[in-house]
């Protein structure tokens, strides 16, 4: 990377005028999904402005929220403000038309939305309530729009998850970043509801050591690097070819179990191609992440916005719905019919059950469960078999 940071602040820019502008040819009309974060907020606007300058009208964009959620919202580590009100303020700044997809307790819930969800992801659907409300808000556009543009990916592009700090990991940096008692459900003799030996059969850290090694042996170095810019680089490579393709797939697959297609800008070659030599030092410029994103599009957002903290996608913080969950568990305990039970730890299950249900549910300690239950709804509904 030869450009300084002015330049490489006014290539990507124009990069992602160009990359808008070309996802926005389309035969149907084009919307946008917005969460009031950098990143949705920047694709939004520029997709905005360049409508407006083409004399096609106003931009329509979506927001996925909770019932009751702006209103009870609590920080919980990982969100320290709801998406909600910074989705409006872009949507009134640049003069979209925007619509809330606000989705209920019932909603998160429904079986028949689950079980769908189960066959569209084709795997155990791990992200709990994330992949049934993308599939119910994604429900909701479809008869208005076919085509979506995406905020995804930029993470992974511009260096903005926590994980880029973690330059001493020696795993995947985004299992680096895991809480250690989360992590603890992994190995046997932890306190995982799985049992032990379907624990020792699967062997996931042993998985995840080899995966790691092959992974990292791909990574292309240039000479003269430091150290940390090869750790950074390692740690870009490794998003980009490892993480990316996860956080892409849930998605891709639940629009497209609705007739949608999701646009991603911030995944086209150039981009991505320009920005993976880009040093590091420029990545982080500002001291915050994905500084040359902010930078480039700081003159299209409202300051709430170009200021606010990395927010993960959202989840219900609802009590009601971890209730029904462990209730839904408790049920496949004592009807004993499950394809899930001979892989749980029976006693280890029922002392998470009996746990006080916590004011506020947070979606990282709800994985347990969602993990369990999302097992036995795929075992279900594809008659796979698990034979230890």
């Amino acid at each position: 990377h030869t450009d300084d940071l002015e330049t490489t602040v006014s290539s990507v820019r124009e990069l992602l005028e160009d990359i808008v502008q070309r996802q926005l040819i389309s035969d149907v009309p084009v919307c946008a999904l917005l969460s009031g974060g950098l990143d949705s907020s920047a694709i939004t606007a520029l997709a905005a402005h360049r409508l407006a300058a083409q004399g096609r009208g106003a931009l329509r964009s979506f927001a996925l929220d909770f019932a009751g959620y702006a209103d009870n919202f609590t920080p919980d580590g990982m969100r320290d403000t709801a998406d909600s009100p910074f989705a409006r303020a872009l949507a009134a700044h640049v003069g979209a038309e925007h619509t809330e997809v606000v989705l209920s307790q019932a909603d998160l819930i429904d079986h028949a939305s689950r079980a769908t969800v189960a066959r569209a992801i084709d795997s155990p659907p791990l992200g709990g309530d994330k992949f049934t409300s993308l599939y119910l808000m994604c429900a909701a556009i479809r008869p208005h729009f076919t085509v979506a543009l995406s905020g995804q990916g930029a993470d992974s592009v511009f260096g903005g998850s926590n994980w880029f700090q973690a330059a001493d990991a020696d795993t995947f940096p985004w299992l680096a970043d895991i809480p250690i008692w989360l992590s603890a459900q992994l190995a046997p003799g932890g306190s995982s509801l799985f049992s032990d030996d379907f624990l020792a059969v699967l062997d996931i850290q042993g998985y995840q050591r080899d995966c790691y090694a092959a992974a990292l042996a791909e990574v292309p170095h240039t000479g003269g690097a430091s150290q940390t810019e090869r750790r950074q680089r390692a740690v870009n490579y490794l998003c980009l070819t490892r993480d990316l393709l996860q956080d892409l797939e849930g998605p891709e697959r639940m629009s497209m179990a609705n007739g949608v297609e999701i646009r991603v800008p911030f995944c086209d070659h150039r981009l991505v191609q320009y920005l993976f030599n880009t040093p590091w030092s420029f990545k982080a410029f500002d001291g915050r992440e994905k500084s040359l994103l902010r930078a480039a599009v700081s003159d299209l957002l409202p300051e709430s916005i170009r200021s606010r903290r990395k927010s993960p996608y959202p989840a219900t913080q609802d009590p009601g719905y971890e209730l029904t969950l462990r209730d839904e568990l408790g049920k496949l305990l004592s009807d004993g019919i499950s394809p899930v039970l001979d892989l749980l730890d029976a006693e280890r299950t029922r002392t998470l059950l009996n746990r006080p249900v916590p004011a506020v549910s947070v979606d990282i300690t709800r994985l347990l469960l969602e993990a369990v239950l999302g097992l036995d709804t795929w075992l279900s509904v594809t008659g796979a078999r698990i034979d230890l």
